[in-house]
């Protein structure tokens, strides 16, 4: 499969693809794929391309591209995003709902992968313009999405606002409230408590489970963590409140390193102030990628794909590295931290967090009951750290990489899913 659309420059997200293919492989080729089944598996259950057209506030009309492509089913409804964004391409969001499918089958959650998008810019756009392509979007996939098909939510440049706009103009067309079609909606409406920081949160819980087991004391443990929006942000402030001294935060102004110890409460505040970090005064600047190279005991890198790579790969100096962003570390950067005894905890399990509250969500709406945020959280727990310790323990066994045992566990559970059902012909 392609991952650009011949004559095009790829968006950087879609170089995810390769590495997740060359991952899969790697795993693949452990189980004992039988060839039918690994067809089935490179091959997304279904691509859907329509217009959108819309009327702008000036009275003009303009045609936008929607996709939605929802890549398997085999352990039930597609789930993930809907972005928009001037890049979005069918290949794009065939190589994140792949992805998907393996994020949400290594916790264990009865969802399918999906991804969606709109190619568009949305600064170019007033809030009136974005609310009419979203409910036109939302509009042309009424007969494939909804709690048992297909449950989008938000991604890049798309708010729990989109998905209000989205559930009431599906409820509007099957002519009944469907809190359910959509997760990452505002409380008020439907959404879950502990939504917003179950990324970071996550990424904090399987991160100190580890620590505990390589025998690295939280309290002044030295943690980086790249990338200061909501997962890294969130991250930083829970490693930070388990003991550990946080030594390095960056954002797209660059990266700010304090070996004494960052405020990350006081780094938030000025943050949220001056809308990015750029003249925090609590470290000395650096490059992004110069941080990534700072001795540490643990790096997080929450922000970009493929930071992590050939090139700085053997001059990173950690002892752990989770992965809160999609796809930061190349398999060439793999395997040179496999060979230096560098311990990685891989996107698909260190940021399950999110995926797994928008399922405690589908479930709450499901019920009509919702849940205490303490018990939001409690659950959050149990889910990863439950699969975790099943992907640690092939790791150990086996003698591999987290990575890989972790892609081979949620392909086992997927062609396991899949041979249950059998193929229907």
């Amino acid at each position: 499969m392609s991952t650009a659309v011949p004559g095009t420059t790829p968006v950087r997200e879609v170089s995810v693809f390769g590495d997740a293919i060359a991952y899969f492989n790697e795993a693949a080729a452990l189980l004992n794929l039988d060839p039918g089944i690994k067809a089935i598996l490179t091959h997304p259950s279904r691509q859907i391309i329509f217009s959108i057209p819309f009327q702008r506030d000036n009275g003009g009309i303009e045609v936008f591209t929607g996709y939605r492509v929802q890549y398997n089913f085999a352990r039930g409804p597609a789930k993930g995003g809907i972005r928009f964004h001037p890049g979005v391409t069918l290949d794009e969001v065939t190589a994140l709902a792949f992805w998907m499918t393996w994020k949400c089958a290594v916790v264990d959650l009865p969802f399918g992968g999906g991804k969606g998008g709109v190619t568009c810019d949305p600064s170019t756009l007033s809030m009136s313009e974005i609310e009419r392509i979203t409910r036109r979007y939302a509009a042309e996939l009424v007969e494939v999405i909804g709690p048992d098909k297909d449950v989008p939510a938000p991604d890049v440049n798309t708010t729990p606002q989109h998905m209000a706009w989205i559930m009431d103009t599906y409820s509007m067309h099957v002519r009944q409230n469907t809190p359910g079609v959509v997760t990452g909606k505002p409380l008020e409406i439907g959404g879950s408590r502990g939504r917003v920081e179950a990324t970071g949160r996550g990424v904090s819980i399987v991160a100190l489970d580890e620590m505990a087991r390589l025998g690295i004391d939280p309290k002044g443990a030295r943690v980086i963590v790249q990338g200061f929006g909501n997962v890294g942000g969130i991250a930083a402030k829970m490693f930070q409140d388990a003991g550990c001294t946080i030594i390095g935060i960056s954002d797209v102004t660059g990266a700010y390193v304090n070996t004494n110890g960052i405020d990350v409460a006081g780094a938030m505040a000025y943050a949220q102030e001056h809308h990015s970090l750029d003249g925090y005064r609590g470290g000395d600047k650096m490059s992004n990628q110069a941080m990534l190279e700072v001795e540490c005991d643990v790096l997080v890198p929450a922000a970009l794909e493929k930071v992590l790579n050939i090139d700085n790969a053997a001059r990173v100096k950690t002892k752990l590295i989770v992965e809160g962003a999609n796809g930061p570390t190349t398999p060439e950067a793999d395997h040179i931290f496999a060979k230096s005894g560098i311990i990685v905890i891989p996107d698909i399990m260190a940021n399950a967090g999110g995926v797994t509250v928008s399922y405690f969500e589908w479930v709450q709406d499901r019920q009509g009951y919702f849940w205490k945020e303490a018990e939001v959280n409690a659950r959050l727990e149990e889910v990863l750290l439950d699969n975790f310790a099943v992907l640690r323990e092939i790791a150990q066994s086996r003698g591999i990489s987290y990575r890989t045992a972790a892609y081979m566990v949620a392909i086992d559970r997927v062609v396991k899913s899949l041979k249950l059902r059998g193929v229907y012909a």
